[in-house]
């Protein structure tokens, strides 16, 4: 497999896309190194889910079911990766940051550390979100990583795992520096466990010593892109689930319409049964929609504020869960389908604007979360957060 290019369909964007400030990437050489970087892959993992979600809410009813499913397990498995780098900075005596407008500076975005700069936006399903999905989501030898085979150099990762591997190298010479005792000193109160989380895909568990965090790193990075030059995540291996293609390698089975079949490899490409995907049948978005494109007092305008409203009560949920109480990340289901609803009335709207009207667009959720909105989440969460009133057998979205 030849390594995969920059998508040239992210050459339109015209706005600036947004990063906060790194300092230098580097293997974690001690504590708050450590804690810097595990911080930089919690937002990673986020800025990866409004885009998958995107994809997802803009498909016409009753087509392309087999990408709707894909996309979603996809989406729980990233939910499943914030929780254990979360629970993992939580081990190593950190505090995860989700509520704070610098978690989410809009699309388009940066990921954190990349090397190659390219801008993740907001796109609707199609070949130009999928080759953006598919960037993302690269495995290591795909991405044809500089200098060490799985170690980052000085310029930033080109594979989400070779920045893990970073970590990785970071976390394993800390805990022989500083002994392992003395690294995970963290409040074991804060881990988030399966009976607090929806699980599919793998499964939550406590961060307590190197070992579980090693874990923990091999499941974000296999679930990603594959393990060993294969097609295939370790859940068989891990958590007794059925072995289900990588992340990548689900998306390639959407963008090239075919499944792999059981004896595929990433140089064969996919050779089993071909897929029912038909491109045209999206609600077609601007991917640098902002609220201020739609008039003032008109329902397009009222649904985008309250889904950045709502997304700003979930981050609240979210850092209440991983700081605070465990357990109240179950009220996390009941407000992820309360954004469903609400992406799925946006993008069934033509776009106000005449301009983009005439385009053919639709309306479609901004993702501008505010340290206004923030505030005014806070403000409206009771002193106890709800549980989850979510539906037997878990999240539909």
């Amino acid at each position: 497999m030849s390594a995969l290019p920059p998508p040239a369909a992210l050459a339109g964007l015209s706005a600036e896309p947004s990063r906060v400030e790194e300092p230098p990437f580097r293997v974690p050489r001690d504590r708050a190194d450590l804690h810097v970087f595990l911080q930089a892959a919690l937002t990673l993992e986020h800025l990866t889910i409004p885009p998958y979600l995107t994809a997802m809410y803009t498909l016409r009813p009753g087509t392309n079911r087999t990408a709707f499913y894909a996309i979603r397990a996809v989406v729980l498995e990233e939910m499943l990766h914030m929780t254990l780098v979360a629970n993992l900075l939580n081990a190593v005596g950190g505090t995860p940051l989700v509520a704070h407008s610098r978690f989410v500076t809009g699309y388009p975005a940066l990921l954190p550390y990349s090397r190659d700069k390219v801008p993740v936006a907001l796109r609707h399903f199609g070949t130009a979100a999928l080759d953006t999905f598919l960037y993302i989501e690269r495995p290591e030898y795909v991405a044809e990583p500089p200098g060490h085979p799985s170690v980052a150099g000085d310029t930033g990762w080109t594979s989400i795992g070779q920045f893990y591997n970073t970590i990785r190298t970071g976390l394993v010479r800390l805990a022989e520096e500083l002994g392992e005792a003395e690294l995970f000193r963290g409040d074991p109160r804060r881990q988030v466990g399966p009976e607090d989380f929806y699980n599919s895909g793998g499964e939550v568990f406590p961060v307590t010593g190197l070992a579980s965090a090693l874990t923990a790193l091999r499941v974000i990075t296999e679930q990603g892109e594959g393990v060993s030059r294969t097609i295939y995540n370790t859940d068989d291996q891990l958590f007794g689930e059925a072995r289900e293609p990588a992340h990548y390698f689900r998306f390639d089975e959407i963008r090239r319409r075919r499944r792999y079949g059981p004896h595929d490899t990433p140089a064969s490409g996919p050779t089993g049964p071909a897929l029912d995907v038909s491109w045209e049948d999206a609600y077609p978005i601007d991917p640098e929609a902002k609220v201020a494109h739609y008039p003032p007092s008109s329902a397009v305008r009222r649904a985008a504020e309250r889904f950045n409203a709502t997304y700003a009560r979930l981050l609240w949920v979210l850092e209440e869960a991983f700081t605070r109480d465990p357990a109240v990340m179950q009220a996390a289901v009941p407000t992820m389908l309360r954004l469903r609803d609400l992406s799925v009335q946006l993008s069934r709207n033509p776009h106000p604007d005449p301009a983009r009207r005439a385009r053919g667009l639709y309306a479609s959720a901004t993702y501008e979360i505010t340290a206004e909105l923030l505030g005014e989440a806070r403000r409206s969460l009771p002193g106890n957060v709800p549980g989850s009133t979510a539906l037997p057998g878990g999240p539909k979205w």
